[in-house]
């Protein structure tokens, strides 16, 4: 099980999963050339909801079919520092009808 954290501190955005920073996937899709962020819905929070499924479900294809609902329903939701483990990120899926 991964564990996948994020924190917006004056020093900028981190996002790791299991304490390493998480790979964009902008060589798969390029929705922002900004980075990750979250709390609202945009091409930031929609790369960082499709770099975490493309972590977790090992799917590119899949990933893209979900990243937007998943964007505007869990990450959208983000506070300022979160944590999601592998089983938070199912139960979203879940909740989205996947």
């Amino acid at each position: 099980m991964k564990t996948y954290t994020g924190d917006r501190t004056i020093d900028g955005i981190q996002v790791l999963v299991d304490g390493k920073p998480l790979d964009p996937r902008t060589d798969l899709k390029t929705l922002s050339r900004n980075g990750f962020e979250w709390s609202y819905e945009g091409p930031e929070p929609a790369q960082l909801a499709f770099a975490l499924l493309v972590d977790h479900l090992g799917d590119p294809r899949r990933a893209e079919t979900l990243h937007q609902a998943f964007m505007r329903e869990i990450v959208a939701n983000f506070d300022n520092s979160w944590e999601l483990s592998s089983a938070d990120i199912d139960a979203g899926l879940a909740a989205l009808g996947d």
